[in-house]
């Protein structure tokens, strides 16, 4: 028998304050916005001339989705994510992507959506500062499903928070991290978000939630993947891609 899946993430992340305002990443993170844009030129350059049939994982708020679309006219979107009140805002701030026939955004979880897709039909599998959310055997499971999803040649491309195999390098750069958050939201008065993003970053940290670079590369390769590799890395802000043979 099987075990059980594992909740996606826990379950109040990104339903409260932190959904509702999630463009306050780009105060405390603001690679989030350099990697999204660096993944869209990495889809961008890829199979030039095709057409490309693509899912994001987690797409938030559609901070990350609009440069995917704006960058490649020939790429046909499917945009997922879980929170309700984030894809709310991201149909907001993307209508006219939508109305044109763009891109469609659905309510449901990274796995229940690629386990629901025939196998081998999609082009490219991106996502941006949401797989680290994954609890670790969910994230598993999410991977196994993206790599059955790709035709071959299919191209995986993860914007993420890739944590520093070196652990003390690692705590200390994460304590410098909290120290920023409090003097970013101390200085607008926003406590209250502080109270949630640290708390966010606590789940991140945990033990079945922390998803360390060299591990999380070679668990790329063992389900199959090719030519897996880091194109970019900043601290823990990192750009990985791999390819289905």
């Amino acid at each position: 028998m099987s075990r059980p899946l594992s909740r996606p993430v826990d379950e109040n992340l990104f339903t409260g304050p932190i959904g509702a305002e999630y463009r306050m990443l780009e105060l405390i993170c603001p690679n989030a916005a350099l990697l999204a844009r660096r993944v869209a030129e990495r889809v961008a350059g890829w199979r030039e001339g095709e057409a490309l049939e693509a899912v994001e994982i987690g797409c938030g708020s559609g901070v990350s989705t609009l440069p995917l679309l704006a960058f490649r006219d020939d790429l046909r979107l499917t945009a997922v994510d879980s929170a309700a009140k984030m894809l709310d805002q991201a149909r907001a701030h993307l209508s006219g992507y939508v109305e044109a026939g763009r891109v469609r955004f659905v309510e449901a979880d990274a796995l229940s959506c690629l386990r629901a897709l025939p196998e081998a039909s999609l082009d490219v599998i991106t996502s941006n500062y949401a797989i680290h959310n994954f609890l670790d055997d969910y994230r598993q499971e999410t991977l196994a499903a993206a790599f059955r999803a790709l035709k071959p040649g299919g191209l995986f491309v993860n914007g993420d928070r890739y944590a520093m195999d070196d652990r003390a390098a690692h705590l200390s750069a994460t304590q410098a991290e909290a120290r920023l958050w409090f003097q970013k939201f101390g200085a607008i008065g926003r406590y209250d978000l502080l109270e949630d993003w640290i708390a966010h970053l606590f789940s991140d940290e945990s033990p079945e939630h922390i998803m360390y670079l060299t591990p999380a590369l070679e668990r790329l390769s063992a389900l199959g993947f090719a030519d897996v590799r880091v194109e970019y890395r900043e601290g823990v802000d990192t750009l990985a891609t791999a390819v289905k043979p």
